[in-house]
């Protein structure tokens, strides 16, 4: 397991409270209240170990296979549904999407290999990941992706707690499935939008692992 480059200075600046507000607590307690200092200590203890663990990057086999869409993240699948597309394709498309929550690894990765061609940032609300309305009010960053079997959409979705979405991405870029390609900062979702001729392969509720499961099949 590594740890992700975007919790660098997240985890540096945690660290130095941590070790500043345990100094004060066993200072000042430790000799009136040493169980009140012992239990700040595993609490704040816990909270960093927290943080250290939400950016990590797990040791894992990846799946590739260019007739297959992998999962963009981990999580569960929250909506597996038809709908009408108004950002980019403007058709019908079949959307299924992932929660992520605070606990669930937050790297993103190309659900297929191909060329982008489509990449653009949204402002927005911070609406719960899981809101209905999230997907086409809250800030959000799409990205199409085309390559020989077509087009598919994905897009990182910030949530309540989600205040950062760092994508990697850019027009006329080619990329690979599995690679990492964004990252979202705390509890979020991301959406895929397929063709209505994809074969879905994941189920609602069914937790899935990015870069690993198979969403579909062309």
């Amino acid at each position: 397991m590594t740890i992700h480059r975007e919790g660098y200075k997240t985890i540096a600046i945690t660290a130095l409270l941590f070790g500043l507000f345990n100094l004060a607590s066993f200072t000042f307690l430790s000799a009136s209240l040493p169980w009140l200092a012992m239990l700040l200590f595993v609490v704040t203890l816990f909270l960093f170990l927290f943080i250290i663990s939400f950016f990590r990057i797990p040791n894992r086999v990846l799946t590739i296979n260019d007739n297959q869409v992998i999962c963009p993240a981990d999580g569960k699948v929250v909506v597996i549904e038809e709908i009408t597309d108004e950002e980019y394709f403007k058709d019908r498309r079949i959307q299924v999407s992932i929660f992520m929550s605070p606990a669930n690894v937050h790297v993103n990765r190309n659900p297929m290999s191909g060329e982008v061609v489509y990449n653009q940032y949204h402002k927005g609300k911070y609406l719960v990941a899981w809101h209905p309305k999230s997907s086409t009010e809250n800030e959000r960053w799409s990205v199409v992706t085309r390559n020989d079997h077509g087009e598919i959409l994905y897009k990182q979705i910030a949530g309540a707690l989600a205040k950062r979405i760092c994508n990697y991405t850019a027009v006329g870029q080619q990329v690979k499935q599995g690679d990492e390609y964004g990252f979202i900062k705390f509890g979020s979702r991301v959406d895929v939008l397929l063709p209505l001729n994809a074969k879905v392969n994941v189920e609602l509720n069914q937790v899935v692992k990015g870069g690993v499961t198979v969403l579909a099949g062309w």
